[in-house]
């Protein structure tokens, strides 16, 4: 069973590597759509490490995935190999943490708003998904998912049980608090420049974002403290049985997934944003005075790594509790012993 899970994925990501590669050959040859450079939406070219870029940088994406494709075919079955796995992690973060950029958190978070605005009758200045989700956005999506191919297939090609060992709950406890932590301090300036106060800012910068501007940015405020909120069911009970008050699910288990992979996602995301503005501080593009507009962002990969942790020990718990036909219970309260997770246990458990 592990073995055929191990070589779809496989599969899934030399196909995935194929098919990018040929896209990257045809833009070399002068097919359109090229995401980066001059047909980038991106008005300086400052977000992207492949702004500067032109179409004959397509080569180089074809030859970096064919490699891919050789890495992932090269890949361990259960042991043996491993110098393909060191060179996996690095493509793999690559794919979804260096390529991408802020824009791909933004356009999550600004798709719920979207959605209703109709509803309400905003229009938000005209902006719409096409917006939100220009093509070079979406290629984002399309390498983030490469990424995690590679990066699920060089997980599931490590049979030794010790990988997952360091993602214990009381980890898991401690990376849901700072989760929960580190995006107050972006809040709290959104939701004061909202108000009028120009914390971190100078009068003058807060003066010109009228037009809705820093009504926008409480909306994301607000979006990320209520993901915070979220993130707190990953040690609450709540975020293992659907709560009383949701007609038709309560009191059933919550699927492990429905928790992991909107929190997984977002945790990428916020990384990707964090170092886009790490990259830009260390770029000189900012000023120290208006360190409200800035500052908070550079915590982000902390919180994206923190909610990355919780989450892996959120599913890892989960499924040893269903494996040892536990009743649902969440890290930290009372009578919820530290599960003692063997390799023995974790081999068993993918098998």
């Amino acid at each position: 069973m592990s073995t055929f899970t191990s070589d779809r994925l496989r599969y899934a990501a030399v196909l995935w590597a194929l098919a990018y590669g040929a896209l990257g050959a045809a833009w070399a040859l002068g097919a359109p759509g090229y995401p980066w450079g001059a047909s980038d939406p991106d008005p300086d070219g400052a977000l992207s490490i492949l702004g500067a870029t032109t179409p004959g940088f397509g080569w180089a994406i074809a030859a970096c995935c064919a490699l891919t494709a050789l890495t992932a075919l090269a890949l361990p079955r259960g042991g043996g190999r491993r110098a393909p796995l060191f060179l996996a992690w690095p493509i793999a973060a690559l794919l979804i943490l260096v390529i991408p950029d802020s824009r791909l958190m933004m356009g999550v978070a600004y798709t719920p708003l979207l959605l209703v605005a109709p509803v309400f009758g905003w229009s938000l200045g005209g902006a719409g998904f096409a917006d939100a989700w220009p093509w070079p956005v979406l290629n984002q999506l399309v390498c983030v998912l490469g990424g995690l191919l590679l990066a699920a297939t060089a997980l599931a090609s490590a049979r030794d049980g010790e990988r997952m060992r360091w993602f214990t709950p009381r980890r898991g406890r401690a990376a849901v608090y700072v989760a929960v932590a580190v995006p107050l301090f972006y809040c709290a300036t959104r939701w004061a420049w909202a108000l009028g106060i120009p914390l971190g800012v100078s009068a003058e910068f807060l003066d010109a974002g009228e037009d809705g501007l820093w009504l926008a940015g409480a909306y994301l405020a607000t979006f990320g403290a209520f993901g915070g909120l979220l993130t707190l069911g990953l040690i609450h009970r709540w975020g293992e049985v659907f709560p009383r008050w949701i007609p038709g699910l309560r009191g059933r288990r919550v699927p492990p997934l429905l928790a992991v992979i909107p929190a997984g996602f977002v945790s990428i995301i916020i990384t990707v944003a964090g170092l886009t503005y790490l990259r830009w501080t260390i770029a000189g593009r900012f000023a120290l005075n208006e360190w409200g507009a800035w500052l908070p962002e550079c915590f982000w990969p902390i919180w994206g790594a923190a909610l990355a942790t919780a989450t892996v020990s959120y599913h890892r718990r989960r499924r040893h509790d269903e494996r040892a036909g536990r009743a649902p219970r969440a890290a930290g309260l009372p009578g919820a012993a530290e599960p003692a997770l063997s390799p023995a246990a974790d081999q068993k458990a993918e098998a």
